[in-house]
């Protein structure tokens, strides 16, 4: 199990800024090994409650508030990543799992019984307040990130872009996922993710972009476009 507590920032950019800074952040920063050239594939599924509540609370805007998703790296994945998001203050506490692949089409079809094979508090933690709360999935969205790291204060930049979601079909493992897209793609959401504070050189190359702040969904993105896209 993996844990982190972090700040997260977010704004929205267009290509050429994606490409601007892609290449300054190169210069100073690590490259995520799996960048290739336009970044890695994520897929995600949302899981929520039969009303909606955490859907509900980030519409409202609600401090404490909790996302719980089920990530992999495209079809071609052969494991997949139990993830809750808990929003606290100015924080962002994320605790996530690796699970073996069979078991995550087991949580996809509402089986969360396989969590109890895994030694870890985690995955007996989830298993309960997803059987309590009847957690369900709701929305598949995937898109493509571009990522740079700095040890320092443990600085993570991604730039996500080409959002596609579906309401319809839960398989993330699925070579034939139809999805439709949930946000321009001539825009970009670029995250700047840190612990304690942003080095001086980072905040320098986020001056251009820091009168673009703002607060996205990912899941609230897919469900409902018309309704939800904001920035």
């Amino acid at each position: 199990m993996n844990e982190v507590l972090r700040q997260e920032k977010k704004f929205l950019i267009n290509q050429k800024q994606l490409y601007r800074l892609s290449y300054y952040f190169s210069q100073v920063m690590q490259e995520d090994p799996h960048n290739g050239v336009d970044g890695y594939q994520i897929r995600s599924i949302y899981f929520d409650t039969l009303l909606d509540r955490d859907f509900q609370e980030k519409e409202d805007g609600t401090e404490i508030r909790r996302k719980i998703r089920l990530r992999n790296y495209g079809p071609k994945s052969d494991f997949g990543v139990l993830e809750m998001k808990q929003k606290q203050g100015a924080y962002q506490k994320k605790r996530s799992l690796k699970i073996r692949k069979e078991d995550a089409i087991q949580l996809l079809k509402g089986n969360y019984s396989v969590l109890l094979t895994y030694d870890e508090p985690f995955a007996i933690e989830m298993f309960g307040f997803m059987n309590i709360h009847c957690y369900r999935p709701k929305a598949v969205v995937e898109y493509k990130r571009k990522a740079f790291i700095a040890k320092e204060n443990k600085i993570r930049i991604t730039f996500d872009h080409n959002l596609i979601a579906t309401e319809s079909n839960f398989d993330i493992f699925s070579t034939e996922l139809l999805q439709y897209p949930v946000f321009p793609s001539a825009l970009v959401i670029l995250e700047v993710k840190y612990n304690g504070f942003l080095l001086s050189y980072i905040k320098d190359l986020l001056k251009s972009v820091n009168e673009s702040e703002l607060s996205v969904s990912k899941y609230t993105l897919s469900r409902g476009v018309s309704k939800h896209y904001c920035y």
